[in-house]
């Protein structure tokens, strides 16, 4: 009988520390610290992130290991998010990770966050985890390669079409602002506490997502711009509170609504012209942005009209996570892909 494969996974590319860890492609334990010292500020404050990692490192890692009921010795790799990311938070995850790394004698696995956001579709925690083929779809439960994958986060909005597991391409994205950023932005405008887009999300479901229209940005071919409508929505609701000081508090569910509704279009109208150029109808979605109630129904509402097949997933998975990180990491080590002492973390860390 071969011995197993474990891997530990480290992510710390914002303000969640986390650890998980994958054994033979099963999950076995995801740990997570959450930040609330950034609500104060309306936003993550990088230094107070970086400083918050460093002492939630060691914890989560150990409660990780110990939930897996897993001994360091029996660690095969370690992977970690090299980035993108902020740098003093990507420092102590990649610090951490090359000196246990080293001091275990393993290999180390670096990984793109965007990537592990994609992978994330892969994470298994059945007893019957397997290995993944290409172009398998195990149960209809994974989608099978060649798929579309939009990841929509507070930092990035892209279309990737992904032909395997360590291929992917970047064939649509934002030219300015995310749709994450988005959300979060009209929710500071409003008045609504950080982070805005889950809130958002939680008001529109008591709203009329037609109250009020705004203009969405022509930009051509698959990528998408979010800054002008950020603008838009902050002139008109100054020029409403102008007119009534109350209207925010009298319209918040009709006014989240119309704004959830106008971005959800906007990356469903490019999601639509990336299947049809690419005649591809695998289709899945990840990132913070993908656990919003409306994009899922709405892709699910798609699958049904256009005959796509659309893979969706947990909502543990969509948000920054080490599962994420660990299976990622496990494919890597199939695939002898090994980084060096020498790795630093990457800010800005280009998918494809």
């Amino acid at each position: 009988m071969s011995k197993p494969i474990i891997i530990l996974g480290i992510e710390s590319s914002c303000d969640d520390t986390a650890a998980a860890v994958i054994k033979d492609g099963k999950l076995l334990a995801n740990i997570i610290a959450t930040q609330n010292v950034h609500k104060a500020f309306g936003g993550v404050v990088p230094e107070l992130a970086s400083r918050a990692h460093q002492q939630n490192i060691i914890p989560v890692v150990d409660q990780a290991l110990k939930q897996a009921g897993v001994n360091m010795c029996e660690l095969n790799a370690i992977a970690f998010t090299r980035g993108p990311g902020l740098m003093g938070s990507l420092l102590v995850g990649t610090s951490f990770a090359k000196a246990f790394a080293l001091g275990l004698d393993i290999p180390l696995i670096e990984v793109n966050h965007m990537q592990g956001h994609i992978l994330a579709h892969f994470i298994c925690e059945s007893d019957e985890a397997q290995i993944i083929k290409d172009n398998e779809n195990s149960k209809n439960k994974t989608p099978s390669f060649p798929f579309l994958c939009l990841t929509v986060s507070g930092g990035h909005t892209q279309i990737v079409l992904v032909k395997n597991f360590f291929d992917m391409q970047i064939i649509g994205e934002t030219i300015d602002d995310a749709a994450g950023e988005a959300f979060d932005k009209a929710a500071k405008i409003m008045g609504i506490q950080y982070p805005g887009g889950p809130l958002i999300d939680q008001y529109a479901k008591e709203g009329n997502s037609k109250a009020f229209s705004f203009t969405k940005p022509k930009v051509p071919g698959l990528n998408f711009s979010f800054s002008g409508l950020k603008t838009g929505f902050m002139n008109f609701i100054n020029n409403e509170t102008a007119k009534n000081p109350n209207f925010i508090e009298e319209n918040k569910a009709d006014i989240c609504a119309s704004i959830q509704q106008t971005i959800i279009e906007m990356l469903m109208d490019k999601l639509k012209l990336a299947a049809t150029q690419t005649a591809i109808s695998q289709i899945a979605i990840s990132g913070g942005v993908s656990a919003n109630s409306l994009l899922r129904s709405t892709l699910n509402q798609l699958a049904q009209q256009l005959g796509w097949q659309v893979f969706i997933p947990k909502f543990e998975y969509c948000t920054d996570n080490a599962a994420m990180i660990a299976i990622t990491g496990y494919y890597k080590y199939l695939n002898h892909d090994f980084t060096t002492q020498s790795t630093t973390p990457l800010p800005r860390y280009a998918l494809d």
